[in-house]
């Protein structure tokens, strides 16, 4: 099958900024992939260009296997929800909501309202009157119902309460069991979101850390704990990416390619392993203690 975004060595620039640096990577069709990094990073500037919102400087974009920039075939099959959604203050909700199924020939109706009682959003209601998590609801209703083959969620969630932004996560993963698609999930809650992501995309200062399985990666990442010496032993043979010292022991987070026998060997120098989580991870590849570029290993001592 072929993908359903390929992106080569894609370049960005603003004014001798630059925002994306020779990125390269696919999307393949029905799985969900979590763009992450900090604030900056490039994401929302990556997703803009493949849903014809911003150009590239330089590289290539293809989108179901064309350049989606004014291609009403391809740009009929995206769904972009922004971070900012907005909508014309003069539309209820029912309006917006009528207004996404004329352009989205996938559009759900029963779903859609079926999400507006579960994100309990007055159909009746001025979209300038709604408060923020509302018109976050709003969004997600949209971005849902259209069931685009390819859908982009930029932190989707703003305002939402804790209650909300699970109903999000439960009914995202049931609606994609049940009709799979290309999902893109770019957020900042990632330990929220961790069980959805079946693959990371990590951007850092506009440039490609990670593109990997999710599972690949969550067994490359560990963080193992214990006296200093057998710690600096285990670390040996992977790339640190972190250390917090407390007297004679150690708390590192490491990168490699790990399997039983390095399970065995962290017990046999009486060290503690386990897998990081994906959230630590990213933190961990995109900063450090002392300010190095992203990926360098960091060290702290705890007094």
């Amino acid at each position: 099958m072929s993908p359903v975004v390929t992106v080569t060595d894609l370049t960005k620039r603003y004014r001798g900024v630059t925002a994306l640096d020779r990125v390269s990577f696919s999307l393949a069709g029905n799985r969900i992939y979590g763009l992450l990094g900090r604030n900056g990073a490039g994401k929302t500037t990556l997703m803009q260009i493949l849903t014809a919102q911003n150009f590239a400087t330089s590289g290539e974009v293809a989108v179901f296997g064309q350049h989606p920039y004014e291609n009403e075939g391809v740009l009929s099959r995206i769904s972009f929800i922004k971070e900012s959604q907005t909508y014309p203050s003069n539309l209820q909700v029912r309006h917006v909501l009528r207004a996404a199924a004329l352009v989205h020939p996938g559009w759900d109706e029963a779903f859609a309202q079926q999400l507006v009682e579960d994100f309990r959003l007055p159909p009746r209601r001025n979209v300038r009157k709604l408060s923020r998590g509302m018109l976050s609801a709003l969004g997600i209703i949209v971005g849902l119902a259209t069931r685009a083959p390819l859908t982009f969620f930029d932190e989707p969630y703003l305002g939402l309460d804790a209650v909300a932004r699970q109903v999000f996560y439960d009914r995202l993963l049931a609606d994609y069991t049940e009709h799979p698609r290309t999902i893109v999930l770019s957020t900042h809650l990632i330990d929220e979101v961790s069980d959805l992501i079946e693959h990371v995309l990590l951007i850092d200062a506009g440039r490609l850390l990670l593109d990997e399985e999710a599972e690949v990666l969550r067994g490359q990442v560990l963080t193992v704990a214990g006296p200093v010496a057998a710690v600096d032993e285990f670390s040996r043979s992977a790339t640190e990416l972190h250390r917090v010292l407390l007297g004679g022991t150690a708390r590192a987070t490491v990168r490699g390619d790990f399997g039983p026998a390095d399970q065995e060997r962290a017990r046999s120098l009486g060290l503690a392993l386990e897998a990081s989580s994906l959230q630590d991870t990213v933190v961990r590849l995109t900063t450090s203690a002392d300010g190095q570029a992203a990926g360098a290993t960091s060290k702290e001592a705890v007094r």
